[in-house]
Order: structure tokens, then sequence, then C-alpha cells
């Protein structure tokens, strides 16, 4: 039973833990694919709020937080790796009665997308990758036997917390102006929830390396790769390999772009998508 927080905003319990996410419903594009938006690392579904006015107008909406950011429980059982996600994610597009959909994902949600093509290839129909996280390896064995050390958590709470929500955007953005007070507010907010330290623990402990060349090269999903020219958390040259290894792939680059692109462009990611889409 799907329990309502507010307009558009759900949750569903799946894999033990809630899982938060928003549902634009638009019943005059019911011949259009539905489109699932999967955020980054320390983001949430906040990261599209700029680009989900302008796609919920053409296309069926399902933003997801990813556990355990945004709105999503923060657990320290649940097990924080891309192929849970990638589970959770399918598992709910299922108790929504969607069979096909189009997948957006920014950063590490491109790796999440990526693995739920991999698992389901029927029921993800295209990818599309916003600076999609790439070719990173698991977390090393020194770092994953530290978080076991008592207090690791607040260890880690210190280190993120260390340039503070505006200094780690300004990293991200190719134009600081961008930043405003909302903006950093919306990013800050989930981590005023202690717990949510404590899972990035675990995810440090359970996440495994990003696909493979080998693995990467077995997606056939038709992929379209956007990238910011000037992205200084995941380098275009990172988009430029992901090119070359998914099969069914075209990348798009962004002038005075960051890393942020659903902040930074969402006009033309939506001009971007629909072509896409329509091809």
């Amino acid at each position: 039973m799907l329990s309502v927080e507010s307009l558009k905003h759900y949750k569903e319990n799946i894999k033990g833990i809630d899982i938060h996410y928003e549902y634009h419903e638009n019943e005059v594009t019911s011949d259009r694919p539905v489109l699932t938006l999967l955020h980054g690392f320390l983001s949430s579904t906040f990261s599209y709020r700029r680009l989900i006015p302008l796609l919920s107008k053409h296309y069926t909406i399902v933003a997801v937080d990813l556990p355990p950011f945004g709105r999503s429980e923060k657990s320290s059982r649940f097990v924080h790796s891309y192929q849970n996600f990638a589970e959770v994610v399918i598992e709910l597009l299922e108790r929504l009665s969607i069979d096909e959909t189009v997948m957006i994902g920014h950063s590490m949600g491109g790796q999440v997308a990526l693995r739920a093509a991999s698992i389901d290839e029927d029921l993800v129909k295209k990818n599309i990758l916003l600076s999609s996280s790439g070719y990173l390896e698991k977390a090393r064995q020194s770092l994953v036997y530290s978080s076991y050390l008592p207090f690791f958590s607040m260890y880690l709470k210190r280190w993120l917390s260390r340039k503070g929500a505006k200094g780690n955007l300004v990293n991200c953005v190719y134009d600081p102006n961008l930043i405003d007070e909302e903006m950093v507010d919306g990013y800050v907010q989930p981590f005023f929830h202690e717990g949510i330290f404590r899972s990035l623990v675990r995810m440090i402990r359970d996440r495994e390396g990003d696909l493979s060349q080998e693995e990467l090269r077995r997606i056939h999903t038709p992929s379209l790769l956007i990238w910011g020219e000037h992205d200084r958390v995941v380098p275009l040259q990172i988009g430029k390999r992901l090119a070359e290894d998914l099969p069914n792939s075209e990348l798009i680059v962004y002038e005075k772009t960051g890393h942020l692109l659903p902040e930074e462009q969402p006009r033309s990611i939506l001009r971007d998508i629909q072509k896409f889409i329509q091809a």
C-alpha cells in the first residue's frame, strides 16, 4: 500500500527500509515512456528541482531518493551497493506497474541506471547519463578496515563538512553565481539526520567498483551521455571513455557547464532528452 507524505511525495518499504520517491503523473502523455530519475552521491531528488517541472509537462516522472540520501531511510543494516540500489529501483517500478522506462542518472545515479539496464533490458529501454560516474574502483581495503573503528562515522562527518555545503557546491558548478541560499539549504538538509553518517560508513564497505569495460560492452541499451565541458568532479575524459565502451551510445558536451547539469542546463537537457527519446 502506497503511503503519501504530501502531494506527489510517497514512500514504499522495499528490502526492509522506506524508500522515498516523487511521482508526477502526466495522463495526457500516457503513450510516452515513463522517466525514472536517479541522483548522484551526497544528493537527492532535490538536484532535479529545475528539470522535473520541465519534464513533467511532457512525461510521467518517477524520481527516487536512493538510500540513505534525501528522505529515504538511513539504515546501517541495508546493503548500500549499486546492485542493491538498482534492484530497489526495479522493484519500485514493478510495484507502480511500470514495465518500460527511460532512466536518467546523474553522477552515481548513472552507474545505478547502467546496472538496472544490465539486470532488466526489457524494462530499461534507454539510458540518459548526466556526467555519470565511471571506472571508480571499490574502496581501498585499508579504508574499509578503518570504517570498523569506533567513532569512524564522526570522523566521516567532520571530513565531509570541512569545506561546508557552499564550498562543495562551488566545485560542482561552472558559474558560482548560480549558488543561492535555497540551493545550499536543499543540499545540506538531509545531513542534519545523524543516521546518514552511519549509513555512509556502511556504503564504504558495500559499494562495489563501477562497471568494468567488459561489463559496459555487454550493455546494448541505447544511451545518451551528456557532459559539462568544465566538470571537475567527473571529468569529460570519463564521458569519452564511456562513449567508447558503451556499444550503442552518443556523447553531447555542454560548454561553460560543470558537474551539476540538472541545475545548470535544465532547458538544454530537456531539448536533448526529447530528441533522443523521439529518435
